[in-house]
Parts: C-alpha cells; sequence; structure tokens
C-alpha cells in the first residue's frame, strides 16, 4: 500500500506539468522574497486568486514552490543594503551588510544559499518522519482534544510575536473578532454586517493577508524614498569560500535547521523569532564571539538555514491538524481548502500521495531555488538600483486586482484598503500582524469546535488524557507569556519605545476598543448559540486590552507597552507621513477606478505615480503603463478574469484590454 502511494507520488512529482508550476512557484517566490513590501504571506496572497479551479497536483506545486524560497532570495536586500527582504532576514543584516561593506558580500550571499538548501532539505525530511510518527496522535484526536488543541496555538502567539504579549494576545482577538463578520455556523444569523451585503459572508483570507502584510510595507518604503540598494555590483569574488564557511560550519547548520523545525512547527512564531533564536544560538555557542556584528560569516549561515528548515516544521501543524504555524501557512491552509483540500486525518489517510509529493517539492525547491540564486546574483544585484517609486504603483495595481478576484465585488477593494490601512498603524504601533491573521484563520474552527464538542461530550471533554495534557500546555503557555522577553530596541527616551507623544497610539487603542465594544454590542439580544462565540472572542480581547490601555495612560517612562516606529529614522529620511500615500492610494486606485473602471483606473494612476513620484519622462511613464495594461488584458482573456467596473462602462461599452 505505501509503496503504491510513493510510486503515485514519484510520477505526480517529476510529471511535466507538476515540474513546470513547481517552477513557477520557485520564480515567483524569489522574485516575491528578492523586493523588500511583499514577503511570504503576500506573495501567497497575490497566487491564491490564480489556483481557483485547479487540480490540487499543481495547484500545491506552486504554493509550495513559493514558500520554500522566499527565505532564500531575501538574502539579496539585507546583505546588499541592510533592507530585509522579508521579516524573516532581519538577523541575516548584523552580519551580512557588514561583510558587503568591506567586500565579502560574494561570500556571504554563498554561505546563505549554501546554507539555506541545506536547511530546507533537512526540514523536508524532517515533516517526512513527523508524518509517520505523528499518525497515531491523529487518530485520537477528537472534537475536544481539537478545540484544546486550536486553544494552544492561539496562547502561544501572543508569547511569540512582538516586544509586548499583551499586545500580541490582543493582536490575536482581532483576527478572532474579524471572524465573527458573517453567517452563524451553528444558526446561520448574519452579524456585523451594518446593513451591507458584502458583509454577509465571511471577509475573504486573500485580502486580509494583502491588507495587512503587503501595503504597510509598500507604503513604508515609499515614505523612505529608498531604493532597494545602493550599489548594482556584488562585491568581492568569494563564492568559493562562502561554500567552505558553510560546510565548515555543518555542526551550527544542523543545530540551527533542528531549532528551525522545532520553533517553526509550534504556531505562533514565525521566520522573525527563529532567525534571532538561531543568531543568539550561534552566538552563545561560538568560543570567539569578537567578530559577530562586525561581519562573521556565522552570523549568515545560523539563520538562513533555520529560516529554510522552518518551512518543513510550520507545515507539520498545518497538514496534520489544520494549524498553521506561521502567517504564510495561514494563507497556505486557506489554499487547501480552494482547492479541495481537507488537512488532519483525510489529508494523511485519504491523500497521501500528495503530502509526500509536497515534502519531495520543498527539497526540490530548496535545491533549484539557491541555484537560481546562485545563477542570477550578479543582475539581480543590478536590479536593486531601481527607485522604490518606479515599482511601487505597479505592484498596488497588482494587490488591488489579486484583491478583486477573491468574489468579485467592489467590496473586496474597499476591505482591503480597510485592512491596508489597519496593518499599517499595526506595523507603526508594534501590534504583530501575524498573531491577527493567525487568530483570522483560526476563528471559525474555534467557533465550529465549541459547538461540536458541547454538543457531542458537554463538558466532559476536560477529563480526557489528551485535553489534560493540552489544557497543563495552554495554561504553562499562558503563565509564560507574560514572562517571556523578545529582543527589542533599547528602552530609551528617544527611542521606538518612549512614552513621549503617546496620543496616535493611544487614537489607535481606543479605535480598537471600539470595535471590541462594537462586537459586543452586535451580540446583545441574540440566542446563545449565535452570541456565545463573539461575546467569548471580544471578552478575551478586552482582558487582553486593559493591561495595553493602562501602560498608554499611566507608564511615565519608557515601556515595551508604547512604540511608535516612527522615531526610528535610521532605515532613510521620511519625507511623507502614512495618510498621504493612504489618500494616494484612496484616490488614485478607489477613487478613479469607482469612475472608469479598474483598468483604465490603474493605469492612471500608475502614469501619474510614476511622473509625480518616480520623475519619469511621459515616454517611460507610458511605456510602464501600457505594459501593465496589456498584463491585465492578457490574464482576462486566457484566465476568463473579471475587473471592477466603474460609471464610464455603465454608458459605453470599452474595447480589449480596457474593459
Amino acid at each position: 500500500m505505501i509503496i503504491d502511494v510513493i510510486a503515485d507520488a514519484f510520477g505526480q512529482l517529476f510529471s511535466p506539468m507538476y515540474l513546470f508550476y513547481l517552477f513557477l512557484g520557485i520564480i515567483i517566490g524569489l522574485i516575491v522574497g528578492f523586493l523588500p513590501g511583499l514577503g511570504g504571506t503576500a506573495g501567497l496572497a497575490l497566487v491564491l486568486p490564480f489556483i481557483f479551479g485547479m487540480d490540487p497536483g499543481p495547484a500545491l506545486a506552486m504554493m509550495i514552490g513559493l514558500t520554500s524560497v522566499v527565505n532564500t532570495s531575501d538574502t539579496f536586500p539585507s546583505v546588499m543594503m541592510g533592507i530585509p527582504g522579508t521579516a524573516a532576514a532581519q538577523a541575516t543584516i548584523v552580519d551580512g551588510f557588514p561583510m558587503a561593506k568591506r567586500g565579502e558580500a560574494a561570500r556571504a550571499l554563498s554561505a546563505a544559499f549554501s546554507a539555506s538548501m541545506i536547511g530546507g532539505v533537512f526540514g523536508s525530511l524532517m515533516l517526512s518522519v513527523a508524518i509517520f510518527a505523528a499518525l497515531p496522535i491523529i487518530m485520537a484526536m477528537g472534537f475536544g482534544e481539537q478545540l484544546m488543541l486550536i486553544l494552544l496555538a492561539l496562547s502561544m502567539v501572543g508569547i511569540l510575536t512582538g516586544a509586548n504579549a499583551f499586545k500580541g494576545l490582543a493582536a490575536c482577538g482581532i483576527g478572532l473578532m474579524i471572524g465573527v463578520i458573517g453567517p452563524a455556523p451553528a444558526t446561520a444569523v448574519e452579524r456585523l454586517t451594518f446593513d451591507t451585503l458584502y458583509l454577509t459572508e465571511l471577509l475573504p483570507l486573500i485580502v486580509i493577508g494583502l491588507g495587512i502584510f503587503a501595503m504597510p510595507e509598500i507604503v513604508d518604503l515609499l515614505r523612505r524614498r529608498q531604493t532597494i540598494s545602493q550599489s548594482g555590483t556584488l562585491l568581492g569574488k568569494g563564492w568559493l569560500q562562502g561554500l567552505k564557511d558553510t560546510l565548515q560550519n555543518w555542526w551550527l547548520i544542523l543545530r540551527c535547521s533542528t531549532i528551525g523545525v522545532l520553533i517553526g512547527a509550534m504556531p505562533g512564531l514565525g521566520g522573525s523569532v527563529i532567525d534571532w533564536l538561531a543568531y543568539g544560538h550561534a552566538v552563545q555557542t561560538a568560543k570567539d564571539k569578537s567578530m559577530f556584528g562586525k561581519g562573521d560569516v556565522r552570523g549568515v549561515i545560523a539563520p538562513e538555514c533555520s529560516n529554510n528548515a522552518k518551512e518543513g516544521g510550520a507545515l507539520i501543524p498545518t497538514i496534520l491538524f489544520g494549524i498553521p504555524g506561521s502567517g504564510s501557512m495561514a494563507l497556505l491552509l486557506g489554499g487547501f481548502i480552494l482547492i479541495g483540500i481537507d488537512p488532519g486525518i483525510t489529508m494523511v489517510t485519504q491523500n497521501l500521495d500528495l503530502v509526500y509529493v509536497m515534502i519531495w517539492s520543498i527539497a526540490v525547491a530548496n535545491i533549484i531555488g539557491p541555484g537560481i540564486c546562485f545563477a542570477l546574483a550578479t543582475p539581480m544585484a543590478r536590479l536593486t538600483t531601481i527607485p522604490y517609486a518606479i515599482i511601487a504603483p505597479f505592484m498596488i495595481g497588482l494587490i488591488f486586482f489579486a484583491a478583486f478576484q477573491a468574489t468579485r465585488d467592489w467590496g473586496d477593494l474597499i476591505a482591503l484598503f480597510v485592512m491596508g490601512t489597519l496593518g499599517v498603524y499595526m506595523k507603526r504601533f508594534g501590534w504583530p500582524r501575524p498573531a491577527l491573521i493567525i487568530g483570522f484563520v483560526l476563528s471559525d474552527k474555534v467557533e465550529a469546535a465549541v459547538y461540536q464538542t458541547v454538543q457531542i461530550y458537554g463538558f466532559s471533554f476536560l477529563s480526557h488524557p489528551i485535553v489534560v495534557v493540552l489544557l497543563i500546555m495552554t495554561l504553562l503557555s499562558i503563565i509564560a507569556a507574560v514572562r517571556y522577553k523578545v529582543m527589542h530596541a533599547p528602552l530609551t527616551e528617544e527611542g521606538v519605545h518612549s512614552h513621549h507623544n503617546k496620543r496616535p497610539q493611544v487614537l489607535f487603542f481606543l479605535a480598537v476598543l471600539a470595535f471590541a465594544l462594537t462586537v459586543i454590542f452586535d451580540s446583545y439580544g441574540r440566542s446563545f448559540m449565535t452570541a456565545v462565540y463573539p461575546l467569548t472572542a471580544s471578552a478575551f480581547t478586552l482582558l487582553m486590552l486593559i493591561p495595553v490601555g493602562l501602560g498608554l495612560f499611566l507608564y511615565k517612562t519608557p515601556h515595551t507597552v508604547f512604540q511608535d516606529n516612527e522615531r526610528d529614522d535610521s532605515e532613510g529620511e521620511i519625507i511623507k507621513s502614512n495618510e498621504y500615500y493612504l489618500a494616494l492610494v484612496l484616490i488614485g486606485i478607489l477613487g478613479v477606478s469607482s469612475l472608469v473602471g479598474f483598468v483604465l483606473g490603474a493605469a492612471t494612476f500608475i502614469f501619474t505615480f510614476l511622473r509625480w513620484k518616480a520623475g519619469l519622462s511621459y515616454a517611460k511613464c507610458a511605456l510602464g503603463t501600457f505594459g501593465f495594461i496589456m498584463v491585465l488584458g492578457i490574464m482576462s482573456h486566457f484566465l476568463s478574469l473579471e475587473y471592477p467596473q466603474g460609471a464610464l462602462q455603465e454608458f459605453m461599452e470599452l474595447p480589449w484590454p480596457l474593459q
């Protein structure tokens, strides 16, 4: 039986169609990681609209290929100019950028790519072992055990994200409350619709992911008027030396890859924590610590191998239990649902061939991805000299295009802007965004698990052995949340955690508080089955908001409860405010598109932005705009896609590709 499954998996993996989509996903993932502003989570959100209706095999190939290599190509901007391509590349900057400045960029990149390759393959091997080891546990998981496992995952989110545990838990609560929108699973009664037809259904995960992750990064880079790099050439010729460094530090790679797998399997962590844990382990275990922070190659190897290994670890709870191990895994879980795959017992027992295909795809992608990076290193480095103002309008147009494919309703674009605004201020004030998306993805699972558990077991499920173990782990997790410390900026009078000028933070806190109270008010007078989940989610959020609010209003010295990233100007001079660029997007995309339709609206926005902000000539602006229009037209023709219609389309029918 298992031989037949393995043979079938090999046949799928090496079929021409599967390899094509795997390679396509790898290319997209490398581009996404290379350009700051997206990352794996936003990259998955971009491809989700295209996999709808695809066969499970090719769809999985594209998603796995993308997620497996994002943390490989993000090394380029981290090493070349000290800006992380994704949040998971922050620790790489500490030693990678100093190496580049002293002429050893090639050595740093070579060591990073080879370490990423080994870490990724190691993660896939650990995933294959976990499938067999965890199968008996899966078979013993009833509704009560699944509920407690979900609660354990939620309790870990606030511990492992951000500088303040209560902010992390409150951000998770925001995601749980956003999940209230739409019909209640048990009664089908609509909640929080505000008398709009669009909100009668749960908000699309694609819209949430793009708004929370992609838009804030783009807005931040635009505000600082940065290029991706200051130099278009690779410094030094140390490619062979980087490979030697990797082989010489094999024991460090093995340890840090293990850290990546183990921590990646714990829901709520994400690469932004794992890379620092691996980096800290490298420093603590090194005999000679003198070069760390000044350009030690071990400071590049440790976070890079752990980041790629974590993808295999993060897939363990995602595949086996349907619980995302990170923000990108939350969107991958949504992708499973789109193509008709149900993670958990069904996937492991009935679709085991797809599980093996995923495992081997990770290994293949982590060999192909670094190989491509080696081959294209020099031209990719030159691309980093392009001012971000040239790239941003195309990315914004693509994000709005992807969001509209969720339900093909104008509400998708409005919801994207609202979620993008929320994401901008969560980033600014230190409210962990991965916590929100994990809370949102698990919201329907929490509500359904509560109903199923209570109806079948009552409260007797609390006596089940596995439930007791998970309950103890959850309590320990909550206790640890209060005591857990993460690396953050020094608490100084002028730093990001200063208590001065806290009015913007207070206003954002009051907005979150108002939303929680709105959820409670909307539940008033409803039946128990309709109101129990929103009341529980809002009560939990309010409980986490209390210490945050007390700190904001009462503390008179720097503290982690305060955070305003606009105080840190080290990444470039801030020219315009968040509100300026949010208004620009609101007027440029939504406003103009409502009048002339999305294609012409996006074209107008891109042309104006390139001319006004990037300072390009009229000819170059027209060429870039024409290219974007043609891409939209080709996709609409071959993929049968629709774009938002404006007032102009009510009076006349436009020719292709301007529909």
